[in-house]
């Protein structure tokens, strides 16, 4: 028996107290990045984002790194955004 998904209001109070575990910079949504953002979204579950650079366009990078990661945007605060992704679903190919 599966556990049910928690609500995003239990998402953004646990969001609350995560540090950053992915930081954004000039080079943008690279492989290597979407790679650790998928594996820490793996270990995890939710993972907050840290915009470095790109701040400008960080609700069109945040829209693209949830479609590359299959994850669900949790919250978008400053330059920050949280993710979460179950822990049963597959990391996304590619």
């Amino acid at each position: 028996m599966t556990k049910p998904a928690p609500s995003l209001g239990q998402l953004k109070a646990r969001a609350q107290k995560l540090k950053a575990l992915i930081h954004l910079g000039h080079d943008g949504i690279t492989d290597a990045l979407t790679a650790a953002l998928d594996q820490a979204l793996a270990d995890h579950g939710l993972v907050k984002v840290r915009f470095t650079d790109h701040k400008s366009e960080r609700k069109a990078l945040a829209a693209a790194l949830t479609a590359r990661t299959r994850a669900r945007l949790v919250l978008q605060v400053g330059h920050t955004v949280t993710l979460y992704r179950t822990p049963l679903d597959p990391p996304a190919a590619g």
